[in-house]
């Protein structure tokens, strides 16, 4: 590999398949499915297909939190798609969602089966599905929006941009790691700006804003995502943390934060969920006790 001074871009790109850090092995410059393989399908109206990264765990909140609020239409089976694997390249998984990204969702409530994908567009459908989340009145539903959106436009500077070339590229580059710092910074103290007079994004109202920022940004704080809580000071956002706080307190975010986990202590991780029951008897804890 050439130094970053070395470089000079060549007039068309060509793939090198050797130059992809981390991720060498799933990034490819082409779409569609790499191989005929058929998903899962299980016995309740909404059928989920992911991985607890922090998309995917948007997703599993809400619907935790739409179940806690009785909401029976809201019975899901998660399954996992392990995508250092490539099983976001499986024939039926790009059914769901061409573009092979987690979370994929399939809503088998109705006569004909609704396929949602994009976790922001996931979390609307679900809203407006169930009327909870996401605010009627107008001006309060564009604030919300507004920072749904905001969350959306703005992780992929967290996560594409600071997360790779800071934990994830093969040699560390000072100039896109001091790039994608300052705008992680930045996006930070907008968030924490905001929640300096407010308890929520959205307002004083949690909502499906807060479900979507919340497994980014709560991760950056609280959860030493990428391993840069101290290289981003992440204590000086004060309110940024006391949201963290409140949200992570909610037992269906906790309960959420599970699913389709692979990583972090057994206890913590729910691979597959198909029941309620599975996070008292199915966690990888018990699992590998019981094996």
């Amino acid at each position: 590999m050439t130094s970053p001074s070395d470089y000079t871009p060549p007039k068309v790109w060509a793939w090198n398949k050797e130059n992809g850090g981390r991720f060498a092995n799933i990034n490819r410059p082409v779409s569609g499915s790499t191989h005929d393989k058929d998903l899962p399908i299980g016995r309740h109206p909404l059928q989920l297909y992911s991985l607890g990264t922090p998309n995917g765990v948007k997703v599993t909140v809400m619907l935790e939190e739409l179940l806690a609020l009785g909401h029976s239409g809201a019975e899901y089976d998660a399954w996992l798609i392990r995508i250092g694997d490539g099983d976001q390249f499986g024939s039926g998984f790009v059914a769901v969602n061409p573009n092979s990204k987690i979370p994929a969702l399939l809503d088998r409530s109705g006569p004909k089966p609704v396929r949602v994908f994009e976790s922001g567009a996931i979390l609307m459908y679900l809203a407006e599905k169930f009327g909870v989340f996401l605010p009627a009145e107008t001006a309060a539903r564009a604030e919300c929006l507004s920072w749904l959106f905001w969350q959306m436009g703005s992780t992929p500077y967290v996560g594409g941009g600071f997360g790779h070339f800071y934990a994830y590229a093969p040699t560390k580059i000072e100039y896109p790691i001091d790039r994608f710092t300052m705008e992680t910074k930045r996006l930070l103290d907008v968030l924490d700006k905001r929640l300096a007079d407010n308890e929520y994004l959205a307002g004083d109202v949690y909502t499906i804003a807060d479900i979507a920022a919340w497994p980014w940004y709560g991760g950056l704080v609280k959860f030493g995502q990428y391993g840069a809580s101290e290289f981003l000071a992440v204590h000086e956002y004060k309110n940024v943390n006391r949201w963290a706080d409140a949200i992570g307190a909610r037992p269906a975010v906790q309960r959420g934060r599970m699913v389709n986990r692979v990583q972090g202590e057994l206890s913590s991780q729910l691979h597959e969920r198909h029941d309620a029951g599975d996070f008292e008897t199915k966690t990888q804890d018990k699992l590998t006790a019981a094996s």
